[in-house]
Parts: structure tokens; C-alpha cells; sequence
């Protein structure tokens, strides 16, 4: 009889053990779940979690509107249309989810740059440039087109119900670094900072380019708007109709008063079939959050750390849900690549 070789039959295959991702907003979850859709076991460690209300927890109050973004690289102009494909996927398949298929008009006060949100028009739905007549003369052009908004108020939960469904699990516990999920998760070997503006104060990391950036917007309770309204220039302004809401953000004594009058003021030059000069008191209540941010714009990369991988994921201001479902993919891919290369080093 011939000899067999020897191997430790404790030893958990590298595919098997969980991924750990640090942070539940959107783009930690939204990870999750395309991990686990790939059969990858994942924990999510955060100190807040889908249902939370906090202040600092963005992905609760974000608007979450997909729009083309502006000024990025063509790499970046394609997380967000993966985005958009699986967000209307939802819309069309899982109402629970939260996202709803909606008209759109974009006013632009300027002549648009070749690399304006102008190649947005490759990814959505009924895209044309509108007739002047069609739109205030004060503008350069026009865009009309479908696009998609999500509700974070149903969405966060759905996600968490999907994540737990597919057997992902979630740990509520604020750490100060990276190496205590290390010795949390001592057997795991891919990890994953979906930290947000967190990333600024975990002791070994400290991207001093993360910042907090206060958000804060006017839910007005209408039944007259179903249309989605951006004013692209200097006075950026937009209107997000929540199809699926009943309600808006915290009446927080934090508001600015000066800003929600301000805004209110833009929104209903904007769009004044929607948003009265002075809309009713007791139909307004007041949205704000810390968004995550960075300068110099989000962070997406994979590091080499010993035995383990590390990737970063976050920065990314108001724009986590536009890019959420397309950062999740690309995450996905590097945590096979780095699989494969466990398999054929």
C-alpha cells in the first residue's frame, strides 16, 4: 500500500473562513450580502447597525438617489452602473427592498464638461435632452430619464434580513483598530474596512483624509411629488420624491434653521408645483446625518498585510448608495483573487 501525505485535518480551508467586514452601513452590507450570494461566509463587526438612528450611522438618513456623478474616473463611472443593475433588479423584483423606478429632470446651469454627469445617459432608462420651453430659461440644457431612489428606512432592514438569511452575521462592538478584529477573528485571513469616516481614528489606520461632513435636508410630507428634480451648478439643489416613505428624519435639535429655510427657499425655485414658499409646519421635519467622507475621494484598494488581505472600502461621502452595490462587486472580486492565489501559491 502507498504512503499518504500528512496534513492537518483541523485546518479550515482558506475559502471557509468568514470574511470579516468593519462598518454596517451600506457598503458593508451591501458587500455582505454579494459575498455571501458567491458563497463566502461573512461577519459584520460595527458599532452601528441596520435599524439604528444615530447621527453618525449615514446610511439611515442618506437620500439615496442614484445619480450620475461628475468628475470621476471611467473605472469609477462603472461601480456606479453596476449599482444601478442590481438596484433595478430590486426595484423590479423585490419591493421590499425599498427601491422604486422614478422620472427625473436635470437642469444645468452650465455648459456641460466632457466629463460631466452627461454619461449617465449610457446607463439609465428614456434619456433625452429636453426643448428649451421645456425647462426655465435660465439654464443651459436639460436632461429627462428614469432613474432610481432608495428608501434607507426600508432598505437597511432588507439587506440585514438578506445578510442573516444567507447565513451572515452581525456583531454589534466598536473597536479602535484593525488588529483587534485581527485577534477577534484569529482563524479568518480576509478583512474588509467599511469603516467610513471611522478610518480616521482607528489607531492603525488614521487616514487623515476622512472627515465628518454634516448633512442635513427638509422632508416635506406631500402627496404631489413623484418626479425627481436636480439643479447642477452652482446653486446644486435637489428634490428626492420617497414613493414608498411615511415619514421623515428625527426632529432633531441639532437643525439649522437658516440652512432648512435656505433649502427650502432653492427647493421650491427648483420645483414650485412641489415645495410651497412655506410649506405647513407640521408637514416638514428635518433629515441630518454625518456623512463619511474623504478628501481626495474614496478609498478602494487591497493590501498584502502577512497571512491576511486587507481591504479598504469608504470615503464615501453622500455618495454610498450611488456606488454601494458596484463597490460590493468589485470587493467580491478581490477576495477571489486573493483566494486564487491562496489555491495556486
Amino acid at each position: 500500500m502507498g504512503e499518504c501525505s500528512q496534513f492537518d485535518t483541523n485546518e479550515v480551508p482558506f475559502s471557509q473562513r468568514p470574511v470579516v467586514i468593519l462598518g454596517a452601513g451600506i457598503i458593508g452590507c451591501a458587500t455582505a450580502r454579494q459575498l455571501l450570494l458567491n458563497g463566502f461566509p461573512v461577519v459584520l463587526v460595527a458599532e452601528y447597525l441596520p435599524g439604528d438612528q444615530n447621527i453618525y450611522y449615514a446610511s439611515a438618513w442618506a437620500g439615496a438617489a442614484w445619480h450620475a456623478a461628475g468628475d470621476i474616473t471611467p473605472d469609477q463611472r462603472y461601480l456606479q452602473a453596476v449599482t444601478h443593475r442590481i438596484l433595478l433588479k430590486m426595484a423590479q423584483d423585490s419591493p421590499e427592498a425599498g427601491v422604486s423606478i422614478v422620472n427625473a429632470r436635470e437642469y444645468v446651469e452650465e455648459k456641460p464638461a466632457p466629463d460631466s454627469a452627461i454619461w449617465g445617459k449610457t446607463v439609465v432608462s428614456k434619456f433625452r435632452e429636453m426643448s428649451p420651453g421645456e425647462y426655465p430659461p435660465n439654464f443651459n440644457c436639460a436632461w429627462a430619464y428614469e432613474t432610481l431612489v432608495t428608501d434607507p428606512t426600508r432598505h437597511m432592514p432588507y439587506v440585514r434580513k438578506q445578510v442573516e438569511s444567507l447565513g451572515g452575521q452581525f456583531i454589534r462592538q466598536r473597536v479602535e483598530s484593525l488588529q483587534e478584529l485581527y485577534e477577534m477573528f484569529a482563524n479568518s485571513r480576509i478583512f474588509i474596512n467599511a469603516s467610513g469616516w471611522g478610518s480616521k481614528t482607528l489607531t492603525d489606520v488614521q487616514d487623515e483624509r476622512c472627515f465628518p461632513e454634516r448633512g442635513q435636508n427638509v422632508f416635506l410630507a406631500t402627496d404631489q411629488c413623484s418626479t425627481l428634480y436636480f439643479r447642477n451648478g452652482k446653486e446644486y439643489t435637489y428634490v428626492i420624491p420617497r414613493p414608498l416613505s411615511k415619514g421623515g428624519g428625527p426632529r432633531s435639535p441639532e437643525v439649522d434653521m437658516d440652512i432648512a429655510r435656505d433649502e427650502i427657499a432653492r427647493a421650491h425655485r427648483l420645483a414650485p408645483e412641489i415645495v410651497p414658499e412655506h410649506p405647513a409646519a407640521d408637514r416638514v421635519s428635518y433629515i441630518i446625518g454625518i456623512r463619511p467622507s474623504r478628501k481626495g475621494g474614496f478609498r478602494l484598494d487591497s493590501e498584502k498585510k502577512g497571512n491576511r488581505v486587507v481591504l479598504s472600502a469608504y470615503g464615501f461621502g453622500g455618495g454610498g448608495y450611488a456606488f454601494s452595490y458596484g463597490i460590493a462587486d468589485a470587493l467580491v472580486k478581490m477576495v477571489e483573487m486573493a483566494e486564487r492565489e491562496n489555491v495556486i501559491s
